[in-house]
């Protein structure tokens, strides 16, 4: 079952330059890549703002380095 799509509008010169880059390159659409590279941008900051650490433990890795030597 196919989800619900929306349009989403881009520059024509963009439209064009993308349609370029991926011809023979797998990607049957602009569409299809313009999706792909936005999820990999999207979840990208999501793994990202998901690794951040607490100012708690932030600290401890702190004092840990210092008393290895490495602050």
């Amino acid at each position: 079952m196919s989800q619900p799509k929306v349009t989403l509008k881009i520059p024509k010169p963009l439209y064009d330059h993308i349609k370029t880059l991926i011809a023979d390159s797998g990607f049957n659409s602009v569409t299809d890549f313009v999706v792909y590279v936005l999820r990999d941008i999207v979840y990208e900051g999501q793994r990202e703002h998901e690794n951040q650490f607490t100012p708690e433990e932030l600290a401890h890795i702190k004092r840990k380095l210092r008393s290895l030597g490495y602050l």
